[in-house]
């Protein structure tokens, strides 16, 4: 027997004992392919084969998977054929079996490269986004003027069936604003994974990746909050400086965001929903959704009637003032 048939039989008795969660497809002089799997969305199929000089030349190697990013796999490819380089003359396929799940293992972000990807395009100037594979998990940091967002969103391991998590959020937003953001994250979040809560789909539920979903989200929502205006008075809502915030929530100047998204002053709001016209609901100005909102719960008709007696209460002191004059 040769080098290779050597080798072929020691692959073939040890690779699914070595190798964890490997199964051994083919192993034969014109191919070896092995399946290794961790979850079902980080699975690689390692296709090998022995160039005529072998082992004094390294291993042809072809990685694929229907789940992996295409990019990632050709970088894990070029890494592997390095480490056979370091092997020369020696048996490769087991330890080359051996480096590939160790990097399926100490890099559990492997299932969100191209996510990660693309959310690194949108980030701009002193942004940040920091992989931390150790924890599977992304250090997120977002600025936009003074104010900025820090949060942990954490990659479950059976991702993306499960989908990620916003944890340990530091921000100079106004509480209601980082309310808004920790909770239209999970929300958006849960839909990746979740089927619709009333409706019930025609069609069988497929979970889908929420990382971009929740992280784009983020970043755009804390590049245009310090921007947005108020939709009564026109002025900019938050100040320039976070310091200066309105944090009193009953306070006249403290910023109310309606469940379209657009935003008052509290008291533009009170002076909005006040003032008629009435009939069909107070609509937003921006987008003509009607408003909804939790400070304000009085019905149309009687908004209407409370308008209707402060004019009359107001007519009735004019024509008194006019009396005396």
């Amino acid at each position: 027997m040769g080098f290779i048939d050597d080798e072929l039989q020691e692959v073939s008795k040890l690779c699914q004992n070595v190798v964890d969660g490997s199964r051994l497809v083919s192993c034969v002089r014109t191919m070896v392919r092995v399946e290794i799997t961790k979850t079902k969305f980080k699975t690689i199929i390692a296709c090998i084969q022995f160039p005529e000089d072998y082992p004094r030349t390294p291993l042809l190697i072809e990685l694929k998977s229907k789940t992996l990013s295409v990019k990632l796999l050709d970088g894990l490819t070029e890494v592997c054929e390095k480490e056979c380089k370091k092997l020369l003359g020696k048996a490769q396929v087991l330890p080359t079996l051996k480096f590939i799940r160790n990097f399926i293992d100490e890099n559990p972000l492997i299932c969100c490269y191209d996510e990660i990807s693309a959310v690194k395009e949108i980030l701009v100037n002193n942004d940040e986004l920091k992989l931390k594979q150790k924890h599977s998990c992304i250090s997120l940091k977002v600025h936009q003027g003074l104010y900025y967002f820090k949060a942990k969103v954490e990659v479950p391991d059976n991702y993306p069936v499960a989908c990620v998590k916003v944890e340990d959020a530091d921000t100079n937003f106004p509480p209601l604003f980082t309310r808004h953001l920790l909770g239209q994250g999970r929300e958006l979040a849960r839909r990746c994974v979740e089927p619709p809560l009333k409706k019930k789909p025609q069609q069988p539920f497929t979970p889908s990746p929420s990382l971009k979903t929740v992280t784009s989200f983020l970043i755009k929502s804390i590049k245009t909050l310090p921007q947005e205006h108020c939709q009564s008075c026109r002025q900019t809502c938050l100040p320039a400086n976070p310091e200066n915030a309105e944090t009193n929530e009953t306070a006249d100047m403290h910023v109310e965001r309606l469940y379209c998204g657009h935003l008052f002053h509290l008291h533009c709001l009170v002076t909005f929903m006040k003032t008629p016209p009435f009939h069909g609901g107070k609509k937003c100005p921006a987008c003509g959704q009607r408003i909804y909102h939790d400070k304000w719960g009085v019905s149309d008709k009687l908004a209407e009637e409370r308008w209707a007696h402060q004019q009359a209460r107001a007519r009735e002191l004019a024509e008194v003032e006019d009396f005396f004059n």
